[in-house]
C-alpha cells in the first residue's frame, strides 16, 4: 500500500534529524554526550573551553570534522532560515543522555557580515558554541557585542543574556548545545545585558 504523502508532515528546522540514517550522526552524538558530561559542572565556561578544549583538541576536532562531513552530506544545516547565507537543522532534542541539552548546528555565509533577519534571542539557562570556520577568517560574534569575535574556538553565553547571532570574514558552522533546548525567539534588541557582561 502506497502511503498518502499529505497525511506526512513536513520536516522543519527545529525536528531533529534521524541520527540513525547518517554514518556520522551517532559519532557526533557520542562526541557531544562525551563533552557535556566533562563539562557539566565547570563556571568561567569560555575562558575554559578556549584553553582546554581548543583548535587542536580532541573534542574540537572532532566536532569539526563530523560537522563539516555532515554538512557535506546535506544533514547539517540544511533548511534555509534567512536565505542561502543562514541555515540550521536541529540535531538532536534534549535528553537524558545528552544531559537534556538540545544539539543544533547552523551554516553562515558572512561575506559581507551577516545578522540574520528576526534571529534576536534570549538564554533562559545559557548557549555553549562551538565555532568551526571553513574559511579561515570566519568569527563569531560573541557578548559584550561589539567588542569580542571568535574564530575557530568556543563562545559560552551566560543565562540571561540575548544576543543577534552575527558572523563575518566567510563561511562558517557553529555547534550549538542548549540546556532545555531553551531559547526565546524576539525581545528587546536594547535591554541591558546581566551583570558582568
Amino acid at each position: 500500500m502506497t502511503p498518502n504523502t499529505s497525511d506526512v508532515k513536513p520536516l522543519t528546522p527545529q525536528d531533529p534529524i534521524d541520527i540513525d540514517v547518517y554514518p556520522t550522526a551517532p559519532r557526533l552524538v557520542a562526541a557531544a554526550q562525551a563533552f557535556l558530561t566533562e563539562i557539566q559542572n565547570l563556571h568561567s565556561l569560555e575562558e575554559y573551553l578556549n584553553d582546554n578544549h581548543g583548535p587542536g583538541t580532541s573534542y574540537f576536532e572532532a566536532f569539526s570534522v563530523l560537522v563539516k562531513q555532515g554538512f557535506a552530506a546535506d544533514w547539517v544545516a540544511m533548511h534555509e532560515l534567512d536565505g542561502p547565507r543562514f541555515r540550521g537543522r536541529k540535531i538532536m532534542d534534549p535528553c537524558e543522555k545528552m544531559l537534556y541539552f538540545s544539539l543544533t548546528a547552523v551554516y553562515f555565509s558572512s561575506v559581507p557580515t551577516i545578522a540574520p533577519k528576526d534571529s534576536h534571542h534570549k538564554h533562559p539557562y545559557r548557549e555553549i558554541n562551538c565555532v568551526i570556520p571553513m574559511d579561515e577568517g570566519f568569527e563569531l560574534e560573541g557578548l559584550p557585542v561589539g567588542e569580542k569575535w571568535q574564530g575557530a574556538g568556543w563562545t559560552s553565553l551566560a543565562a540571561g543574556t540575548h544576543h543577534i547571532p552575527r558572523a563575518r570574514g566567510g563561511r562558517g558552522l557553529v555547534l550549538f548545545f542548549l540546556p532545555g533546548g531553551r531559547m526565546v525567539l524576539g525581545g528587546d534588541e536594547g535591554e541591558g545585558q546581566p551583570e558582568g557582561i
